[in-house]
């Protein structure tokens, strides 16, 4: 028995030591990879995991003769920095520890955006585009899409699934269709290499994009407690941050385009300022950076009850107002039917985003800004509206007509109408209220606005009032 045993030890020997010997392997994230897209003259991570105690050196292709060596911390983690060049590739970064040795290649660099939010961001060229003719006209090797695969925690995790793909007829149909258009006119219109990530989910409320840290404190605790579970997606608070948003959390964006609310509509809809002012900063803490903010605002719908639509739109508008560097797009006047929730004029909503972005910041294009109510007066049984526009404002239809509301004491809102519009200037009245106190536009949840600037862009909703 005794020399069983050393004969057994002899043969177990080399085994014991190959798993000794045995390194952790050099991995990296799901979004370093082939196809890749990084923000371009700015300062990226790059991370990964790897064996502790060693060096990770890593190789720039357009800066080939600097070698970056970065060790390999105690929790086999591994960060560092790079300066991305002006040029925009295709470049390749190697990465060598030891004996193992990676190599992500075909790395564009251009301007990189994060597309998050619920089924409006969500809604792709599958769900029924009412512009088929895309498809034909979409192959673009420079512009990328990297989908986070739909998952859930209930802690952060480190990596996510997914991979770059290039734009072409097999990946463009299952990406965000706003994200796309968005992206075609940004490439169009700076002709740099363009990447979209796509983190969303349909009929997820805000809480579940939320960090933990957004609720430590009592005043917010109470977001938490009274969301209703329902089975198609995810609603407890932070579980998609955790999962589809921390794991990207180290990349470098140029922006968001964030495009939630509906699932927010019957809960939140007086409040929902503070949980998006909130996970804006806590997202620009976590991503260290300070990216701009683009908000579009859910779209008219008849199935909210109430005026609770109206309410979140409002909410909507007033972070774009109280939060910085954060901007928001009306596509009211874009919905093709208020019966359906998604509409499906996505060409027109990515475009009309991307012409703000091209605006504010890129600069290659004209003002844009939404007209908006600066002033208003009563005069009689009249009201006297002061627009802030580029131009006289104009209608789609024969006569503005049904988005304008007056009330009086009572507190009941008629429809108005206008009777004189000249520039910067519209009067309106009704026969049914003799002393107005209050007057509203498109303030309901289905209402779509008849009044543009020559810009084309749509009179944002509004309201006299603060009546409950």
């Amino acid at each position: 028995m005794k020399n069983y045993f050393i004969a057994l030890i002899f043969i177990m020997c080399p085994f014991l030591s190959n798993q000794v010997s045995a390194q952790i392997k050099l991995r990296l994230p799901s979004i370093l990879s082939d196809h890749a897209v990084l923000q371009g003259s700015s300062e990226c991570k790059l991370w990964g995991w790897g064996p502790g105690a060693e060096t990770v050196k890593i190789v720039c292709s357009w800066n080939d003769k600097d070698t970056i060596s970065v060790p390999i911390d105690a929790r086999c983690l591994w960060e560092t920095t790079i300066k991305t060049p002006k040029g925009t590739g295709p470049y390749k970064i190697e990465f060598i520890c030891g004996k193992q040795y990676l190599k992500i290649q075909d790395i564009l660099v251009g301007e990189v955006w994060l597309c998050s939010g619920q089924s409006n961001m969500e809604f792709n060229y599958k769900w029924g585009l009412n512009d088929p003719e895309s498809l034909n006209t979409c192959e673009n090797d420079s512009i990328r899409f990297f989908q986070v695969e739909q998952d859930y925690d209930e802690y952060p995790r480190s990596d996510c699934k997914g991979k770059w793909v290039l734009c072409s007829k097999n990946t463009m149909p299952d990406f965000s269709s706003l994200g796309y258009f968005f992206g075609k006119k940004l490439f169009n219109a700076i002709n740099k290499p363009v990447g979209l990530v796509g983190a969303y989910w349909g009929g997820t409320c805000i809480q579940v994009w939320m960090p933990k840290e957004s609720f430590e404190n009592n005043d917010m605790k109470r977001f938490l407690s009274n969301i209703e579970p329902y089975g198609w997606a995810p609603k407890g608070g932070s579980l998609l941050y955790n999962s589809m948003i921390n794991p990207i959390s180290k990349y470098n964006f140029a922006g968001v385009l964030w495009y939630q609310g509906e699932a927010n509509v019957a809960d939140c809809s007086s409040d929902y300022s503070q949980l998006l002012s909130t996970m804006i900063n806590e997202w620009r803490n976590k991503f260290a950076n300070n990216f701009p903010f683009y908000v579009v605002q859910i779209s008219p719908w008849n199935g909210y009850s109430g005026i609770n639509a109206a309410l979140l739109r409002e909410q909507q508008e007033l972070v774009s107002k109280t939060v910085s560097n954060v901007g928001l797009v009306s596509v009211a006047d874009l919905t093709d039917d208020v019966a359906d929730i998604h509409p499906r004029n996505k060409k027109g909503a990515g475009e009309r985003v991307a012409d703000y972005v091209l605006s504010k910041q890129y600069h290659t294009q004209s003002v844009f800004n939404h007209p908006v109510i600066e002033a208003w007066k009563i005069e009689g049984n009249k009201i006297v509206i002061n627009i802030k526009s580029l131009d006289k404002l104009k209608t789609k239809f024969k006569e503005a007509s049904g988005c304008f509301q007056i009330a009086g004491e009572d507190k009941l809102f008629y429809t108005a109408k206008v009777v004189k519009n000249v520039k910067n200037k519209i009067v309106i009245e009704s026969n049914k209220v003799v002393h107005p106190i209050a007057f509203r536009y498109c303030f309901t949840n289905d209402a779509i606005p008849d009044l543009f600037d020559s810009n084309g862009l749509p009179l944002l909703q509004y309201r006299s009032d603060n009546w409950k």
